[in-house]
């Protein structure tokens, strides 16, 4: 996990204004990796400078484009190509569109620290942080087969027992054979895996350690 210091190292460059330096603003929910640091320090940068809403339909306008425009995709995650360059065409991209200042530090920043492979990892966690500010619960379910409508719905109804009052569930489905059976249930920030997979592992681990 990064340091504090770090965050504020990462905040301070996407701040628009020296005034608002300072403690990190909280995100709704804890993110991991290069990719929570980044997103945790985009919203306390965004949150600061009230541009939380702009910021957020621009960096979702940003993740659509790159997802329609393969010659950009390509252009932006090719590691031959100068970082100074991929600054300079992003750079006039977002000035057109007239993008926040938050938002243009950004992604300058993640091509000067050489960070845009771990865009994916960025928007998803991105996408965690702004889903509980808006009150999502976000839960993801890994089945070794798809679950039936039933068990789907059965799956829903036990799962609003974690949901508050005024919160929605974003629930995702994922199918994953290697977990034998069983499923892996994730709610927020709470894990719980239930796979024979991982029962298979515990009790060969239990078996080598008396052998």
């Amino acid at each position: 996990m990064a340091s504090p210091a770090k965050f504020s190292v990462l905040a301070r460059k996407l701040s628009t204004s020296a005034i608002r330096q300072g403690q990190l603003v909280k995100t709704p929910v804890q993110v991991y990796g290069v990719g929570g640091r980044y997103a945790t320090a985009l919203y306390s940068a965004a949150t600061k400078e009230k541009q939380l809403d702009q910021v957020n339909k621009e960096l979702v306008e940003f993740q659509n484009l790159l997802k329609k425009d393969v010659k950009l995709a390509d252009f932006v995650g090719n590691p031959v190509i100068r970082k100074q360059d991929k600054s300079g065409v992003l750079g006039k991209w977002m000035k057109e569109k007239k993008y926040s200042k938050v938002t243009e530090n950004f992604v300058t920043m993640l091509t000067e620290n050489n960070r845009v492979k771990q865009l994916n990892d960025i928007f998803s966690s991105w996408n965690q942080i702004m889903g509980a500010h808006k009150g999502e619960v976000v839960s993801t379910i890994t089945t070794a087969t798809a679950l039936d409508a039933a068990a789907k719905k059965s799956l829903e109804t036990s799962l609003a027992g974690f949901i508050k009052k005024g919160e929605t569930l974003n629930l995702t489905l994922k199918v994953d054979p290697s977990i034998i059976s069983g499923m892996i249930v994730e709610v927020g920030d709470k894990y719980i895996d239930m796979s024979t997979a991982t029962k298979v592992k515990t009790m060969t681990n239990l078996l080598k350690e008396n052998v």
